[in-house]
């Protein structure tokens, strides 16, 4: 046995240095060939690592949008794009939110109109009397992404409010649309904008770092004051307080100032003037698909959900961002955000038995005598304003699919349309 090993190892060393040999004798052949050899394999061993790593890399970005997918946070069509969530990144909005927000504790109207484009009747009533309830707030901190433009920016205001007899402040946060004006001064553009900005707004606070953040709040807020029942019971109280010191304060704007006495009515004309004025029902629709709760809180059992177009009587809009409404025999709750009123609409027979002054007349005689080109319909929903502008006074939206009577389409964007039957404009980019 071990004899033919030997014969087996002894031939093997023979070959070997017949093709040692070999080699030597051919080297300027061989040894370019062996080269190559060696090139093609590292290529390979680096394309398959290559094609492993991409594999690797497409079943991450899957994994990751299932597990997006079966937390909720995707959203269909969300087109704005992702930018990191900045904390305190521009000491000039940072200034223009801390001069806002004292302004508001302090009830400075002059000084908040200025930094604020938009600020309604009721709105400013509304911080009036709260600034008599605020010592101040003690901590801001704004998260900004860009804007749609230049010099523009989504905030989110993280703030801590400080009231007065009461030793906890109580946090929240709050969304602005930050803008520049031709002097280089950011002002806080809060109600102005067209439906691309609101739709841009609303998609970048349902990124994931923004949602991450609102949640923290919320979650701060709510065990806030679980704990403090004394804070708690105030926040009830306020909210209540303020809704009734603002609906006092419309209804004497409405009764006659001291000394002048009303115009006596005949009785029997009170009587039917009594009849013929009906409760005023204040209709809301919803813009957008949106939760209804059963209170004013996100943290509120969900009821069901509101379709974009739904209608609902209002019954309550509060100071909380919340709007009461009336539903399915009973009461619930849908973020104002989300809402919008439907634009009464006057019957023939009101019509007949009201009135006009001469030149509301005169205006209806002649938008109804204005000659119709047809019909255009919304490929997307969009608002329906009084005049051809972006900062008009919106009437309504139209939605998708929905027709409308086009009376014009003119150079300037924008379309001339019949709607609710009165004289209106949308942008022509949304009808065809």
């Amino acid at each position: 046995m071990n004899h033919s090993n030997q014969n087996k190892m002894h031939m093997l060393k023979e070959k070997f240095m017949i093709a040692r040999d070999w080699v030597m004798d051919h080297s300027k052949i061989v040894m370019p060939l062996v080269l190559v050899a060696c090139v093609l394999l590292t290529v390979v061993i680096a394309v398959n690592a290559n094609h492993r790593e991409a594999l690797e890399n497409e079943a991450k970005e899957a994994a990751m949008a299932v597990s997006a997918e079966e937390s909720g946070s995707t959203v269909e069509g969300l087109e704005a794009p992702v930018f990191e969530l900045e904390e305190n990144a521009h000491p000039e909005i940072n200034n223009l939110i801390r001069t806002y927000y004292d302004a508001q504790a302090s009830g400075d109207i002059e000084t908040i109109s200025s930094l604020n484009t938009y600020l309604n009747e009721i709105e400013t009533i509304r911080v009036e009397e709260l600034s008599k309830y605020i010592d101040s707030y003690p901590v801001l901190d704004v998260y900004t992404k860009p804007g749609m433009t230049e010099n523009t920016y989504v905030a989110y205001v993280y703030s801590e409010v400080q009231f007065t007899d009461m030793d906890q402040p109580l946090p929240g946060m709050q969304t602005y649309y930050i803008g520049m004006d031709e002097d280089g001064n950011y002002f806080i553009n809060d109600g102005t904008y067209d439906d691309a900005i609101w739709n841009y707004i609303k998609e970048v606070t349902l990124q994931d770092d923004v949602v991450d953040l609102n949640n923290k709040v919320v979650v701060e807020y709510n065990e806030l004051l679980a704990e403090d029942a004394e804070l708690n019971e105030f926040i009830a109280y306020l909210k209540e307080k303020i809704n009734e010191e603002v609906g006092e304060i419309l209804a004497q704007a409405e009764v006659p100032e001291a000394g002048e006495i009303p115009e006596e009515i005949p009785e029997s004309e009170e009587e039917e003037a009594s009849q013929e004025t009906p409760p005023v029902i204040t209709m809301v629709r919803a813009t957008d698909v949106v939760n209804i709760r059963s209170s004013d809180s996100e943290e509120a059992d969900r009821i069901d959900k509101a379709q974009i177009g739904q209608e609902f009587t209002l019954l309550e809009q509060r100071g909380n961002g919340w709007s009461k409404v009336a539903y399915n025999g009973g009461e619930a709750f849908i973020k104002s955000d989300y809402l919008e009123e439907v634009p009464e609409e006057v019957s023939d027979t009101q019509v007949a038995q009201t009135q006009q002054p001469e030149e509301d007349a005169e205006a209806a005689v002649t938008s109804s005598n204005e000659t119709s080109m047809g019909t255009v319909t919304v490929i997307e929903s969009v608002k329906v304003r009084k005049s051809a502008s972006t900062s008009a006074e919106s009437l309504g939206t139209a939605y998708t699919g929905e027709v409308l009577e086009l009376l014009m389409k003119q150079a300037d964007g924008w379309s001339r349309v019949r709607y609710n039957g009165q004289t209106a404009y949308v942008k022509s980019e949304y009808v065809e």
